[in-house]
């Protein structure tokens, strides 16, 4: 569904979202999607076989649990974004009650990655 040529508000965006871990597409760009979504506590590891995927902290801040060869945690602060390669198990989470996150995915990407479960969003709503 491609959007009409418009500017995109993240603020009114982010207004529209109630709830925590279900991501919301904002806009597309070629195969990939623009999806925000509002983080609060800790999400599940897991990993993306074929996707990468950006993370961008609009507000607040992240904590991205990774287990690449050194098994680290990271701190990601607002206007900062991480990359997480394909193939990484990883474990966002928000640091203090809540984040704002936009992220650039491919639009195969599950946000619960190679496995289906109850926190598996299929078929995001557009806002």
């Amino acid at each position: 569904m491609t959007q009409p040529l418009n500017v995109i508000s993240l603020a009114q965006k982010f207004a529209l979202i109630g709830d925590h871990w279900n991501p919301r597409v904002v806009g597309e760009l070629g195969d990939q999607y623009v999806k925000l979504a509002k983080f609060a506590g800790e999400f599940m590891w897991h990993h993306h076989e074929k996707e990468d995927e950006l993370f961008l902290v609009v507000r607040g801040q992240m904590r991205m649990g990774l287990r690449d060869p050194d098994e680290r945690e990271v701190i990601v602060g607002e206007g900062e974004i991480l990359i997480v390669p394909r193939g990484v198990e990883h474990r966002p989470a928000a640091v203090g009650e809540e984040a704002w996150i936009l992220m650039l995915e491919p639009k195969t990407t599950l946000n619960t990655g190679a496995e289906r479960n109850e926190r598996t969003r299929e078929g995001l709503a557009w806002i």
